[in-house]
């Protein structure tokens, strides 16, 4: 990319960030008071946010921490979640019936594969532009080379001009320099069971890894209730590496009820 061109990115990236867009600077809630008064009232609703999960074993956590934050963001809207074909090769397609456990129907999702991960970035940044939807979660595999700086402040800008939050899941990935608002490490944690011995709440342990406005380095349990479409905060911050009731994706092949999504791509 020409070096003006940067430049101009850069600046419009920091224009986003002092707020001097009301669309760009309007936060939504997670739930938890003590996480969004982190965050100074919660998440910038028009930004690029990092996840990763802590460990291979958490990679379903990871996503459904961001189907959680989508669904906050973005209650009725269509989500549109970009994913890389070699995500589902090394961790499984996504889950209909999982989905419809966290609260999210199939039918909002519009699912969209790509080969590769410069596929994965364009189509991404191309949702990221259409005010219509709720949120995009992007998920390419590891760190591909296109996905440097510039790629996330391009992202971080069409989040920022259409108020969109994007999602970047970042399987397999390890942390690199970005423009990202914000990097959350996800694990899941014990859950505690409900009546009758049924399966409990997903519980995750979060850690802000990266805030760019500031009050990174904190870590929060917290429980997703499908029924209200919210975090709440549950414990203490020590955290657990046990597996809650997280049902995200499936641990083989596209399953038959995929069929629920809209597919393009």
């Amino acid at each position: 990319m020409p070096r003006a061109e940067l430049e101009v990115l850069k600046r419009e990236v920091a224009r986003l960030e002092r707020g001097s867009s009301p669309v760009a600077s309007a936060r939504f809630s997670t739930g938890v008071g003590s996480l969004d008064d982190s965050l100074g009232g919660g998440l910038v609703r028009g930004a690029l946010h990092e996840v990763f999960a802590d460990g291979m074993l958490d990679e379903a956590s990871a996503a459904a921490f961001v189907i959680g934050l989508a669904l906050r963001a973005s209650p009725a809207a269509p989500l549109v979640w970009v994913r890389q074909d070699f995500v589902g090769l090394e961790l499984g397609e996504i889950h209909a019936p999982g989905l419809a456990e966290l609260g999210l129907s199939p039918e909002r999702l519009i699912l969209v594969k790509a080969r590769d991960g410069p596929g994965v970035l364009r189509a991404g940044e191309e949702a990221a532009r259409c005010p219509p939807l709720g949120a995009v979660i992007i998920e390419p595999w590891g760190n591909p080379k296109a996905l440097d700086l510039v790629a996330s402040r391009r992202l971080m800008l069409a989040a920022g001009r259409s108020g969109m939050p994007v999602f970047m899941l970042r399987a397999g990935g390890a942390p690199l320099p970005s423009a990202a608002a914000t990097r959350w490490s996800v694990k899941a944690a014990a859950s505690a069971p409900l009546e009758a011995a049924a399966p409990g709440h997903p519980v995750f342990e979060v850690s802000l890894m990266r805030d760019r406005a500031g009050g990174a380095g904190r870590s929060w349990i917290v429980e997703w209730n499908r029924d209200v479409r919210s975090f709440s905060h549950v414990g203490d911050e020590s955290g657990s590496s046990l597996s809650g009731g997280v049902v995200s994706v499936s641990s083989g092949g596209p399953h038959p009820e995929e069929q629920g999504f809209r597919r393009t791509g």
